[in-house]
């Protein structure tokens, strides 16, 4: 249970909405992952009725639909929810907004292996997308000096231990730039 108030009353509820990110009392992500794809799945379908039941649209035009609205969409604030998208109903729900956009993209019928259209089209995961829009916050942040945000051994601020674990040349600051 949260506990939060709203005009001076105080209200005890399973979930919590700030910022665009649905935070749940056990950190499960599960409503805020659902939420994210219902969202992506309602703006691929608008984008459709946009265009013609037939997407009339040429395939390049579609694919960077998806990559410059929906896979944004899907990966904001992914900092703090990037663990949710290490379950399996997560990548479920997430996979079937991409093999919406993989049929749009490429015109091809359903019974079509998803990795195959995946492969063809050249979409990565989106559950990869959203980690690696994490990584690359996480360290963005780090090298800025704004450490004190993350705490590297504990919950979603892991990724970034991962991150310079995984590549040494992660561990090195930028550079800052003198005043002028």
């Amino acid at each position: 249970m949260l506990n939060h108030s709203f005009l001076g009353l105080n209200y005890v509820s399973e979930s919590v909405k700030y910022l665009v990110v649905i935070l749940d009392s056990r950190l499960t992500w599960r409503e805020h992952s659902e939420v994210k794809a219902r969202m992506a799945h309602n703006s691929l379908w608008g984008c459709r009725r946009a265009c013609g039941m037939g997407w009339a649209l040429r395939h390049k035009v579609v694919h960077w639909l998806y990559i410059i609205v929906i896979q944004p969409t899907i990966s904001f604030a992914s900092l703090v929810w990037w663990p949710g998208c290490q379950g399996a109903s997560t990548n479920s729900k997430l996979s079937k907004v991409q093999i919406l956009a993989c049929l749009g993209i490429t015109g091809v019928f359903r019974p079509t292996p998803t990795g195959a259209i995946e492969a063809h089209v050249g979409l990565p995961l989106l559950d990869l997308v959203t980690q690696g829009e994490a990584r690359s916050v996480a360290h963005r942040l780090w090298s800025l000096g704004c450490s004190s945000y993350l705490h590297p051994r504990q919950g979603h601020s892991r990724i970034l231990i991962r991150l310079q674990e995984s590549d040494p040349i992660f561990n090195m600051r930028v550079d800052a730039e003198a005043g002028l």
